[in-house]
């Protein structure tokens, strides 16, 4: 009987590592963790712990969101954890199981879960239409500098580009553009 962790975080830019301490001090022997949103059902680590499972292993989370942000998603889950005779434990929780009593409490908690993420992406959709009201707002993150100053290396460690990619942009140029210039100089 194994105590697995499962570690996730929804965005590149969140770190894991405060979740995998927590999963370690709880005694699991094997952590999985990745990056990718909780409304997903398809995750590549999630799964692989999955079909590594036994009957009388558990897999242990640090929160009930970690396992998904969709009150379907996360039943779903947790239905194929203990119809596979597994234990599912919620280190801010307890151990979920497969009685009536435990049903309703996964339920509950997973729809507040989904309801916190829903009111999260309306009040950043709220918020954008407000900026978007300002003078001057511009969608997305802004832009990287292509120069700093002027050093094309510092730039390659911003960009990860070629020297070459480098100079076709600054002298405002295409790859196919700066294809034909050379031709016709050498030409």
């Amino acid at each position: 009987m194994t105590r697995y962790g499962y570690a996730r975080v929804s965005t590149q830019g969140q770190e894991l590592e405060v979740q995998r301490r927590q999963l370690a001090e709880a005694g699991c022997e094997v952590i999985y963790s990745e990056k990718i949103t909780g409304t997903k059902e398809e995750r590549p680590k999630l799964n692989a712990l999955m079909s590594t499972l036994r009957p009388g292993d558990t897999v242990v989370v640090t929160k009930l969101d970690r396992i998904a942000r969709s009150t379907r998603v996360g039943i779903a889950i947790i239905d194929r954890i203990v119809g596979m005779g597994c234990g599912l434990e919620i280190l801010n929780m307890g151990r979920f199981d497969d009685t009536p009593v435990g049903k309703l409490m996964r339920t509950m908690m997973l729809g507040f879960a989904e309801f916190e993420r829903d009111m999260i992406v309306q009040r950043m959709q709220e918020g954008k239409e407000v900026a978007r009201q300002r003078e001057g707002y511009r969608e997305g993150r802004p832009e990287k500098p292509w120069r700093d100053e002027g050093s094309w290396q510092k730039t390659k460690e911003v960009w990860n580009i070629s020297k070459a990619t480098y100079y076709r942009h600054m002298r405002g140029t295409s790859g196919t553009d700066a294809g034909r210039e050379r031709t016709s100089v050498q030409g």
